[in-house]
């Protein structure tokens, strides 16, 4: 009991430090994600990537930033720590992104490894790429949100951390490899070059408890009037230097996709005279292995009598339904900006309330509706117009809500079994929900699912169809006895894992 207290405690605290950092002044907004990982399970530990990350967090608080400091990483705590991340990311933003921990290049790509990374050999690469955090998603996140200016930090330039006496290792090699292709607005830079490897320490003299690259780069950023590429550019001369003196090669490179020079000690020294006339803000919560506690709150424009609204994918399009709190004799509603009111008519049903035809309470929007505001107004008992009153339509939102609904009411479904020619399972209810599903996993006679099912991308345009050449089902062993299914949501959350027994199949 004690340890849930101080878990719910531990929650609490993240959440009020991020609902501070969404609350900050939007106008040069700079925030920042800092990871550090040392604990690993499975893998050989590290020493120092959770100090390198926690000198980072200090430097770009110096900075202006405001920071979220990350520990320890598994990875559902990573993926909930990138997802709270995104949260406070608004268009225009300069968003910082430090890792240090283990890196690891697959066929071109990098991926950075959660602290519950499975151990991995020779042919076993998928386990590590379905097991890890790809690098390039986060470029991607970080342009989803419309940040102006990504900067993006890698000291995970380590040893192969999969190499093992006496078995070939998993292919690929230390180092990471170049991120050549990035989007404008985008600077990278990597603790060492490419398949080099990166020094914790000069010696086993040396005291300091940052890695090499680290305690430069953090150094050279607090130097006033260097933008970024004169940050980069210093900073791989020193660390190079130094690399050398003990006979090591390592050259830190950068990649510059930015449209203006950045010069983030300089704006630094602004906002910290602006801050001077205002009261200081409380030291910001350390950790952030979750994302914050959603509170719920009736939204600014919102009044008592003010409708609420379900959204509903079908193949022909959008059913939106609207629920008032007052009796009602008539309804409108236009899109905004659309034009005049429509009514919505009246259903075969007498409302007691005001013993008169109950009006419709339901639209229909086309499938390729466009995210907009939806205006609504009514006729109360008294004959009175009430409204119009604001209700925002995301069409990608509402899709992901209601299918996410649909999964849990229909659990029982996500799986099915059928004996043809061999014993087969069906995911097809999984696959005609996917865009509720950011990774579904599965396992065979085992309680852990420990496999990623393969879905086809969500279509918005045709959500329900089922690709060609998808993998509708699989022909399991004989003997199965049990599938087990656990479902992480777009939203972030995890389902419970649920069993599904082979004996509950079909044969016909």
């Amino acid at each position: 009991m004690m340890r849930r207290f101080l878990r719910l405690l531990a929650v609490l605290g993240v959440a009020a430090s991020l609902s501070g950092l969404a609350g900050a002044a939007h106008a040069e907004k700079r925030v920042a994600l800092v990871i550090g990982n040392n604990d690993y399970k499975n893998v050989p530990k590290l020493l120092k990537a959770v100090n390198d990350a926690r000198t980072m967090g200090d430097t770009l608080k110096q900075l202006g930033f405001q920071v979220m400091v990350a520990e320890n990483q598994n990875r559902q705590q990573f993926a909930e720590t990138l997802l709270a991340f995104d949260r406070v990311i608004e268009p225009g933003d300069t968003a910082f992104f430090f890792y240090a921990g283990h890196g690891f290049e697959i066929a071109g790509q990098n991926y950075l490894l959660p602290t519950d990374v499975p151990a991995a050999t020779e042919g076993q690469e998928e386990l590590v790429r379905d097991a890890s955090i790809l690098a390039d998603r986060v470029v991607e996140r970080l342009q989803n949100k419309k940040a102006r200016t990504s900067i993006l930090v890698f000291d995970a330039c380590r040893n192969n951390p999969f190499e093992r006496a006496g078995t070939r290792a998993v292919a690929g090699g230390g180092g990471l490899a170049p991120m050549t292709q990035l989007p404008e607005g985008v600077f990278s830079v990597f603790s060492a070059g490419p398949r080099q490897t990166a020094l914790d320490r000069l010696s086993n003299d040396d005291a300091n408890p940052n890695s090499v690259f680290t305690r430069t780069f953090a150094r050279e950023l607090l130097q006033p009037g260097e933008n970024l590429v004169q940050v980069a550019q210093r900073t791989r001369r020193l660390v190079s230097e130094m690399a050398d003196t003990v006979k090591h090669k390592q050259v830190p490179v950068y990649f510059d996709q930015m449209v203006d020079d950045v010069f983030l000690s300089g704006a630094a020294k602004d906002a910290a005279a602006a801050a001077e006339a205002r009261p200081a803000d409380p030291p910001p919560q350390k950790v952030a292995a979750l994302p914050p506690v959603s509170v719920p709150r009736a939204p600014k424009e919102e009044t008592t009598n003010a409708p609420i609204a379900s959204f509903s994918r079908h193949n022909g399009g959008w059913s939106v339904t609207f629920s008032f709190a007052d009796p009602t004799i008539g309804i409108s509603w236009r899109m905004a900006g659309g034009g005049d009111f429509r009514e919505t008519g009246f259903i075969d049903t007498l409302d007691p309330r005001t013993r008169k035809r109950m009006p419709n309470p339901s639209i229909e929007l086309p499938p390729d509706a466009q995210a907009g505001t939806i205006e609504v107004r009514y006729v109360d008992a008294s004959g009175d117009m009430q409204g119009p009153f604001p209700i925002k339509f995301d069409p990608e939102a509402a899709l992901i809500r209601d299918y996410r609904k649909i999964l849990d009411m229909t659990s029982t479904s996500w799986l099915s079994f059928r004996e043809f020619n061999g014993l087969l399972v069906y995911y097809s209810h999984l696959i005609s929900y996917r865009c509720a599903i950011r990774e579904a996993r599965i396992g065979i006679d085992t309680a852990v699912p420990n496999q990623v099912l393969k879905m086809p991308p969500c279509d918005l345009r045709d959500p329900l169809a089922d690709p060609a050449r998808s993998m509708l089902y699989q022909k399991l062993p004989p003997a199965t006895q049990f599938m087990s299914v656990e479902l992480t949501y777009r939203d972030g959350s995890v389902s419970e894992i649920k069993t599904f027994r082979t004996s509950n199949r079909s044969n016909n």
